[in-house]
Parts: structure tokens; sequence; C-alpha cells
């Protein structure tokens, strides 16, 4: 998937046609829906697919899986309404090669109907149409975990990525939440959300190893959320994840923070040269980025081998 070329007119004239109607941006969810999305369904899903064509040629494949529950429900309404600014960073500051995006909600297995909803990698605007189809449950467990371990074995074993097969370059998956994993992921969760058959349980830690061949994972937890500044929650994910685990102190920043986030992992900017590039485009989350993204400044994530290609549409080049 990832055919298309996002339109932030095409996303201006949606959103007029929305407010003219008196229509939510998540039409499914506010209409009462408390089932997954066809469209959005893990169940019987062989792979989730970020493809090179002759459009993106060297994609580069971004997920990014948010908590929906408790506080966290407003988490998909801010990525939605900052959707252009975050598409504009990647694309116009040629932060990343043909990006593409995929996006994703994540629940409580052991109570809630919708668990896990994961769409598709896209280029264009039907990105903002997956967001569209999300359930926003609200519901969660109370226990300070939530099934993040059950969303991270999807994406370890059910999505593929030709940056990966083509050019040995990983993605990047972002999970925003504010609670920990299970310890396990369950096989009669797999096979009831995902269809999957598996014999044992499989520990967090080692299912992380086999996810990390194919992604750089982060961990973002808003501080104003629920569990913000939970030395328990910090302390588990910066055990499975270390520097990559970024406290945001402003959730409408979370685009921003997405974006510079990957134009590091890209060597495409530095955090000063991120900074000022949000203060050009009147953004004024620059503070609070900073912030979050000093430990990548401090100790940066080692990425692939670099590699040699000419000048892809972006204008964006590797060496």
């Amino acid at each position: 998937m990832g055919s298309g070329r996002w339109s932030t007119d095409v996303y201006t004239a949606a959103a007029e046609y929305r407010s003219a109607r008196g229509q939510s941006a998540f039409s499914y969810s506010d209409s009462g829906a408390r089932t997954v999305h066809p469209e959005l369904d893990p169940r019987g899903v062989f792979m989730r697919e970020s493809r090179d064509s002759e459009e993106h040629p060297f994609s580069t494949p971004i997920a990014v899986l948010f908590d929906v529950t408790g506080s966290m429900g407003n988490v998909p309404r801010v990525l939605q309404t900052k959707l252009p600014q975050l598409l504009g960073l990647l694309t116009r500051r040629n932060y990343a090669i043909d990006p593409q995006i995929l996006f994703g909600a994540i629940g409580d297995a052991t109570c809630d109907r919708a668990p896990l909803q994961v769409g598709q990698f896209e280029s264009d605007n039907r990105m903002d149409e997956d967001l569209a189809r999300i359930v926003l449950e609200g519901g969660g467990g109370g226990q300070k975990h939530e099934s993040y371990e059950l969303a991270l074995y999807f994406m370890a074993r059910h999505t593929v990525l030709d940056s990966m097969i083509n050019r040995g370059r990983r993605g990047y998956l972002f999970l925003i939440g504010d609670e920990m994993p299970y310890p396990k992921v369950k096989p009669r969760e797999v096979e009831a959300v995902i269809g999957d058959e598996i014999k044992a349980s499989i520990r967090i830690e080692d299912l992380m190893t086999e996810l990390k061949r194919k992604y750089d994972v982060y961990y973002i937890l808003p501080t104003a959320a629920g569990w913000g500044g939970d030395k328990e929650v910090l302390g588990r994910w910066r055990a499975l994840l270390g520097q990559n685990v970024l406290e945001l102190d402003d959730l409408d920043a979370v685009c921003e923070t997405i974006a510079l986030t990957v134009g590091l992992g890209e060597d495409a900017i530095d955090l000063d040269e991120g900074i000022a590039d949000l203060s050009d485009i009147g953004s004024a989350a620059g503070g609070t980025v900073g912030r979050a993204l000093a430990p990548l400044q401090r100790n940066p994530v080692v990425r692939d081998a670099p590699f040699e290609i000419t000048a892809g549409p972006s204008g964006n080049q590797r060496l």
C-alpha cells in the first residue's frame, strides 16, 4: 500500500464539508459504534504493507499507535487536527523520503470490545480516513496496564516493509500512551483478536527484541495524562526502550514531536534545526519538543548502515 500523495486542499475541503453538516472527524465512533471498523480489524490480516513503487520508490514507514482508553482518548483528535503539519514537516522540509503512515489504536484485551485497531500504511488522504474509522472506546482495565504487547505482536509479525527488504532500513514505530504493557503476549488473546494460533506466551522483552529488527520504537508519554510522570510506568518502558521514552509536556505537540524524531533518525536535521523549522512554520511547540527530544540529542539512536541513492521525489539524499 502507500500509493497516492497527500493533499492539504483535499483535507481542508473534507473538514469544511463536515463542519457545514455538523459532523465530527470521528463520525464512526461518534455514531455510537463500539466494534472495530472492518477496515481496521486486525483479525485475519496477513500483512499491513509499506511498499516501494514507481510513485514512491524509497518508502519510509511510520506507524503511530495510541492508547484510546481513559485520559488518552483525545490523542487521535489532536493527530487528525494536525495531520497537515505532520505531513508538511516530513515532506516539504525533507525529513523523510516517501513517508507512509499507519495509524492504530490500543485498548485492553481483557475487557474492551475494540482492544486493537490497525490501519494501513498510506501516503495520501486515506490516512485521514483511517483515523476517522477509529473507535474511541475510552474503557481500559484500570490496572495501569493496557494491551500494548498485543499491538507490538501485530506490528512485529503482520507488517512488511520494503525499506527493510530492499534497503535494510528499519521503519519508525511510535506508541503514545500513559500505561504499561502486560508482561506477556497471551495465546488466547492473540487468537481472539488477531486470529493467530501460538503455542506459548511470549515475554514482552523477547517480543521487543523481535520488533526492533524491523522498527525503531519510541514511547511518548504526555505528562498531563492520567499516569503522566509515573515512575513505575516510565521505568518499565525505559527498561524496554532506553532513551526512546519521550516525556511530552503538551499533547498538542505530538505531531511535531513525531516529525522531528523522524528527521533526527534520518539525519535530515539536528534538534536545533528542527526547532527552528517549527518556528518558521509558526508553531509554538519548539520548547516542548526540545525538552521531549533532549534524550535523543544526548544519546542518538544508531540507525541502519547508510546507503547511496540518487535524489528521491522529495529532493532528499542519503549518502
